[in-house]
């Protein structure tokens, strides 16, 4: 798994400029809540979680593997099953699930790429849902049906089983303590631009 800059043929597929519709299916408001999302580096989706309005904490790490081998050095190999994804435990009152995908696929990544992306590449990068009980799968599934006509190409996003493993300590709020590291500079930056255009009632600093 590099953090390699790659050719500059190679752009970042972003999102829409403009926001995506609401989801016409979404969960209920009640007590604090929990998503777990993939979507290329981990680093990128968890800078981005952490300016959103009503998200408490963001952890980056592991989904759809054992906890046996949830370690990057093993990950990065490409054959335990992961997928690098961010842990979201957030405010229903002041987000809901549903908008929290709003973001996801308007923001955070591209969910019409396959095993990639940007330069990463590889099952790990995989976009994916990791529903945590049946409302939030039945939210997941609806938004991506009411999604099918947004994107240019087909959407990838699967919506996957498996428990979350935090990666190391080493790559928590890695945009945050390295906001000029050069991967974070050239891929991670225009998704918080995007994220700031898109969903202006959501952003926070």
């Amino acid at each position: 798994m590099r953090r390699a800059l790659i050719a500059a043929a190679l752009t970042l597929a972003a999102a829409p400029a403009a926001a995506l519709p609401a989801p016409k299916v979404d969960a209920p408001a009640k007590g604090l809540q929990t998503a777990v999302l993939a979507g290329g580096c981990f680093w990128g989706m968890e800078a981005v979680f952490e300016h959103v309005k009503g998200v408490r904490t963001v952890v980056s790490g592991y989904a759809g593997g054992s906890a046996a081998n949830a370690r990057y050095e093993k990950v990065s190999g490409e054959g335990t099953g992961h997928a690098e994804a961010v842990k979201i435990v957030y405010d229903p009152a002041r987000i809901s699930y549903g908008q929290l995908l709003q973001i996801y696929f308007g923001a955070a990544h591209d969910p019409t790429q396959v095993n990639r992306q940007g330069p990463d590449v590889g099952p790990s990068y995989r976009s994916a849902i990791f529903p945590q009980n049946a409302v939030q799968k039945r939210v997941a599934a609806a938004y991506i049906a009411q999604l099918r006509t947004a994107f240019p190409r087909p959407i990838a996003t699967r919506i996957e089983s498996g428990a979350f493993y935090p990666a190391e300590a080493y790559h928590q709020d890695f945009a945050r303590k390295n906001p000029r590291h050069p991967y974070i500079v050239h891929w991670d930056e225009p998704k918080l631009a995007g994220l700031k255009k898109a969903f202006p009632t959501w952003w926070r600093s």
